[in-house]
Order: C-alpha cells, then sequence, then structure tokens
C-alpha cells in the first residue's frame, strides 16, 4: 500500500513501527538488533539512528509501515519481524547502496534510497521529455547545497534579527522561560493536548507532553538528550550523533541572542520560501553537519530552521517552522508562539498561549527523566 507523505499517513505508520518493537528490561546502551526483531542488515547502530533510517525510507517511497510490513502489525507487534518480500528487497536495496558509496564514494552516502526513488516505490528508468524540454522546475528545499553571496553578512543579518525582536539588549536579558500551550501530532492522533516548555540559558530545553497514556517527556541538559515518550520502542530513549546535535539546535534557538555564538562559521545567501524571500544562514562546526537559519527578508524574523541527521542509508532533514511572533509580557522581546515540526518519520505543531519570561527553575528540570510509564 503506498501512501504520499502529503496525507500524514506514511509517517504517522513509521510511529506505529516504533510501537511494534520489543522493549528491552534492561536500560543499558542498546543497538537495533537488540531492540528490535529480526534485524539483518541494520545492526550496529543506535535505536535513534535506526528510527531515522525508518524515516529515509518512508520519505523516499512514500510507504507507511503496512507498504513492507504485513497488515497483521496493526494488531500484532510480533509481525512487525515477518519477513515480506518488500522487507527482503529492502535487505537487498541496503547492502547495494553501501556497496555502492564503499566501492566508489569512499564510504560517502552520496547514493541512498532517495537518489532512484524521489517518492515512488518503482524508480523510473525512462527519461522524461517534459523535464528535458518543458520549463519543469525541480529543487529540492531540503537540501545542504548553499552558494554563498559575499554580499550577506551573518552580523548584518543577525543585528536585524535581533532588532526585530526587541532589541539585542533585551534579547540578552532572557535568560529563561516557562512556557505552555497546546501540542498535536501523530503520537496523539493529532488531537491537541498540553504542552508545557522549560528552557534555560544557554541551551538547556525540557518538554512536557500531556498525551493520553501519561507524561511525554524530552530533556536536553545542554550536553545529553533524552525522550521519556509512550511511542518510542524504549521507555528511555538516548540520543546520539546528530540526533542529539539537533536537540542542542531546539535548545540554543529558544534563546536568540546566543546562536550567532554557537557556530564557528557562517555563510548567507538568498533564497525563497514559496513565495517568501528569505535570507539564509548556514552555520557550521568542525565535525558536525550544518545547520540552515531562515530569516524573513521583510520582518528580519527567524522563520525556518533545517538541520540534518546521518544514518547508515543516508541523511535525513528536520524542519522546524516558526510563526505568530508575539510581544512577551515582561520580557519585552518578541518571541514565536507556533512552532512547527517536520522530519522524516514524523509532524507536530505546538501553539503556545503563555511564555513567562526569566521564571526560576532547578537543575532537576533539565535531569534525565524517569523511563515513561503509561497510565
Amino acid at each position: 500500500m503506498r501512501r504520499g507523505l502529503s496525507s500524514l499517513a506514511a509517517a504517522a505508520a513509521v510511529f506505529l513501527c516504533v510501537l511494534g518493537s520489543r522493549v528491552p528490561a534492561a536500560q543499558a546502551p542498546e543497538m537495533a538488533e537488540t531492540v528490535f526483531k529480526n534485524i539483518q542488515v541494520l545492526k550496529g547502530i543506535p535505536p535513534d539512528e535506526f528510527m531515522d533510517t525508518m524515516g529515509m525510507f518512508a520519505s523516499s517511497l512514500l510507504y507507511d509501515c503496512t507498504g513492507c510490513h504485513v497488515q497483521e502489525i496493526l494488531t500484532d507487534r510480533n509481525a512487525f519481524a515477518v519477513a515480506t518480500p518488500r522487507i527482503q528487497r529492502a535487505r537487498q536495496m541496503v547492502v547495494m547502496v553501501n556497496t555502492i558509496n564503499k566501492t566508489y564514494f569512499a564510504g560517502q552516502p552520496r547514493v541512498t534510497c532517495f537518489t532512484c526513488h524521489r517518492g515512488d516505490g518503482v524508480p523510473e528508468v525512462i527519461p522524461d521529455l517534459a523535464v528535458q524540454y518543458g520549463d519543469v522546475e525541480y529543487e529540492n528545499s531540503s537540501a545542504m547545497r548553499i552558494f554563498p553571496d559575499a554580499r550577506l553578512t551573518a552580523d548584518k543579518i543577525f543585528a536585524r534579527y535581533l532588532e526585530a525582536l526587541g532589541g539585542a539588549g533585551r534579547a540578552r536579558a532572557l535568560t529563561s522561560f516557562v512556557a505552555t500551550g497546546t501540542y498535536a501530532g501523530f503520537n496523539t492522533g493529532d488531537a491537541k493536548v498540553p504542552i508545557e516548555i522549560y528552557a534555560r540559558a544557554p541551551n538547556q530545553r525540557t518538554q512536557v507532553v500531556k498525551t493520553f497514556e501519561g507524561d511525554a517527556v524530552f530533556t536536553f541538559d545542554g550536553k545529553n538528550a533524552w525522550a521519556a515518550e509512550g511511542w518510542r520502542q524504549l521507555p528511555l530513549m538516548t540520543f546520539t550523533g546528530s540526533n542529539l546535535a539537533g536537540a542542542r539546535v531546539d535548545a540554543i534557538v529558544s534563546f536568540p541572542a546566543g546562536i550567532q555564538q554557537a557556530y564557528a562559521q557562517w555563510q548567507a545567501m538568498p533564497t525563497t520560501i514559496g513565495d517568501r524571500d528569505v535570507q539564509l544562514l548556514q552555520g557550521s562546526n568542525p565535525g558536525e553537519l550544518p545547520v540552515n537559519f531562515y530569516f524573513d527578508e521583510e520582518t528580519g524574523l527567524l522563520v525556518r530552521t533545517l538541520r540534518w541527521s546521518r544514518t547508515t542509508v543516508g541523511t535525513v532533514p528536520t524542519q522546524v517552522d516558526y510563526d505568530d511572533y508575539r510581544d512577551v509580557p515582561g520580557a519585552g522581546v518578541r518571541m514565536p508562539f507556533r512552532l512547527q515540526f517536520r522530519w522524516t518519520n514524523g509532524q507536530n505543531d505546538i501553539e503556545l498561549a503563555e511564555i513567562r519570561p526569566n521564571a526560576a527553575m532547578t537543575p532537576a528540570r533539565f535531569a534525565r527523566p524517569a523511563p515513561f510509564k503509561g497510565k
């Protein structure tokens, strides 16, 4: 069964795949083959990277879980271990892609599922004359490539951004906040449920989503990130690699005055998001994947971030859009009251109702959470 991501089904089913995993009793770090059943070729990677790999499959082929797994997974978690013909084919494809990259690209992930499939379960092999001679244009808005424009500088873009928020001094004076509102995602059936966000400068952030089955907690303490959420394959997921770096990005963006200093190098270029003109800043640090920051050319406000995570079958994007900027009483700054998260195996929307600036909070708020326990 093939479904488009635009219908939300592909990503929703990836969450379902998570629920089909075997939850281990021990909390020691584990690899995918000890958490999931019948893993053959995706061995030796952490569970968080394994789920990003499933997201790569979903996004590249526009399949949901039942596109490869048997229908029985909807009622029987053990059915995820059934090796269907498509699962067997997928295993062959992983071996093929890794062999190509190892043989011809020194192990770099230059060829991925998306290279050939591009949203189709069966890759097209015949050239399209409409593409060759027509006016069809295609640009991957999640691509990492950037074409720097020397006329744009990070200093000027960030100075305008902070001024648009209320001034650099006021932005620096924001050292913590507590926000409340609603959250809607696949793990809530798109129903809106309460959310609480706690953040402390320069880079600590905890969110608590009041789901129907219990509190779902995601925490970044400045160095480590954990998720204790009911839909994940572990009652307490420890984040690694690019996912850990991504949690850091979300925490840093909470305090605009510190974003520029968080990256050693910046490149800039003009681009568009739909019909909106934006200025793109790409920040990078040695040994890490870059992060894109998009600023509205008219208002100067940050409207999107784009970051990436490495998997064994390629790199996948995570996009966060920021909207509905409002004045925060008591802070003198504007902050986004709507955040939309999109990644290859899920999406969710956060709508804030209140932000309390410079709120007192203890270090325990950012400590490693207890493993998830449902109601």
